[in-house]
Formats: C-alpha cells, structure tokens, sequence
C-alpha cells in the first residue's frame, strides 16, 4: 500500500453534504489508520457507514503490508451510534420498519464479529464521545486508546431503546456489575473511568491520541504477523469456552504455532541474541 492512500465510498451524509465517510491512510509501514469521516453526523453507524467502514476493515485485513489497525474518528465525536434520523424514518415503511431494523442491527452485529474476525489487531483511538454502537464499537476492538476528556455511555435506556447489542460487546469487556450500572443508568463515563472498568487500555492528553494509539501499532508490527494473527484467533475462541477445553484448544493451537517457521526463528533470535527475521509463515 502507498502513504497516505484514501478509500472510501462516496455518500451524502444526513446534512446532505458528500463526502468520503471513511478514510485510509498508512502513517507508516505495518501501520494504517481508518477514520471515520462524518463529523456533522457524529460518525454515526448508518448503514452506509457500516458497510463502508466494513469494507476498509476487510480489505486491510487481507493486506500483507498491514500489521495493525488503528481506528479513528474525525470531529468531536467518535461515534454516536446508530443513526437514529435513518431508523425513524423507516417508521413510516409497510411494516413499521421491522425488515429495515433487523436489517440493520444484524448488519452492525456483523461488523462487531468481522473486526473481532480480523485477522490484524485493531486499536481505537478515542477522543470524543462514544456512546450506544459507539460504545460498542470501542468495546469491539481489541485495544483502545482514550483522550482524557473522552466519555463513554450506552444511554439506549434514556430514550427507550435498550442498548441490547452494545450489551454483548461491552459485558465481554467490564465486570458484570460494570456493565449493568451503565446500561440501566445510561449515564455518562469519563475516561478515567472507563480505563478502571477496563473498557479501555490508556488513557492519554487529547492531542497525543492518535500518536499512541499509532504507538502501540508500531510495537504490533515488529511481531510476526502470523504469530500475531493466530494468537488474536486463539484469544477469542478460547475466552468463550469452558477452561478444560479451553486449555485443550489453547495447547493445540501452541503446537501448531511451534511448527512455524516464524517460531523456529523467533526462539532461535532469542537464544543468539539477535532480531529476529520474520517470514510470516
């Protein structure tokens, strides 16, 4: 990939501008940042915007340059959730809007489980709010980064719509008495917070996001991709299951991992003192 690249599908955005709704770059090698880019819209998850930033998401999770992700967000807000102008509006649908809701919320399900299916580590670089799917979607990755005057919430409770998917993110994150209090209080969370919960990893100045978020990519594309890619597959298949067999896939998966050349190479840099040569099989 070249620096600086941009993707994206064009879109008018609810104020009914056009505008590219999520942009890619690549700061430097291993690493690229995706922002969401539809500030006025609070970057909200509108189906567009999921099926777009879906599509970044996919495309360098198959690239062999990129080791890891950075996820981002233009504006104050890093994500507001579902876009609640797009939902209201299928109210006046045949059915009330039922198929466009199921449609939509097995959509956004399907974007949690891809970035979670990725096989590169994707870090959230906070530094607005992020609340409802927004919240979910810092949930999702698998590091997060927040500025310090960052706030979280699923606040579905206030307006009658219970934050239920959100649920399934946040709940595999935060203790379980956590993830209760703010889903019934709906209240806002401060990154302080957020980062006693566990819901994020760093808490950092608003202008140093990004640098370290950027930052911890870095330290991911030293490692071997494979090595990398397989451990994240490992995490989250064996976090489900019950701990004898979680121990048995988890045992399996060490062996498979010792065959690889990338091991092979990795103990004997260890062993030499020297950097290992990564081959990425």
């Amino acid at each position: 990939m070249t620096t600086d690249t941009k993707t994206s599908a064009s879109a008018l955005d609810v104020t009914g501008s056009s505008e590219e709704l999520v942009l890619v770059a690549n700061p430097e090698p291993g690493v690229a940042v995706v922002t969401l880019n539809a500030p006025r819209a609070r970057n909200s998850l509108s189906r567009r915007m999921m099926a777009t930033l879906g599509d970044s998401l996919a495309r360098l999770g198959g690239d062999r340059e990129v080791a890891a992700i950075v996820l981002a967000a233009a504006g104050p807000a890093f994500s507001a959730g579902h876009d609640l102008k797009e939902l209201a509006a299928h109210r006046a649908d045949t059915d009330g809007g039922r198929a466009f809701y199921d449609e939509t919320m097995q959509a956004c399900a399907g974007l949690m489980q891809a970035i979670v299916r990725n096989p590169k580590p994707v870090i959230a670089a906070v530094e607005g709010i992020a609340t409802a799917a927004g919240c979910q979607l810092v949930a999702t990755c698998d590091l997060a980064v927040a500025a310090s005057t960052a706030t979280f919430a699923t606040p579905g409770v206030n307006i009658g719509l219970f934050c239920s998917t959100p649920m399934v993110a946040l709940s595999r994150n935060v203790p379980r008495k956590r993830a209760m209090e703010m889903l019934l209080l709906g209240e806002m969370l401060s990154a302080e917070a957020a980062a006693s919960y566990g819901l994020v990893n760093r808490v950092v100045p608003p202008e140093r996001v990004r640098e370290e978020a950027i930052a911890m990519a870095r330290i991911i594309a030293a490692k071997s991709k494979l090595t990398v890619a397989i451990g994240k597959e490992a995490f989250y298949r064996q976090i489900e299951e019950p701990l004898a067999e979680a121990y048995a896939y988890a045992a399996s998966v060490m062996v498979e991992n010792m065959m690889a050349r990338d091991a092979a190479e990795g103990i004997g840099a260890f062993i030499e003192k020297r950097t290992p040569v990564w081959k990425g099989c």
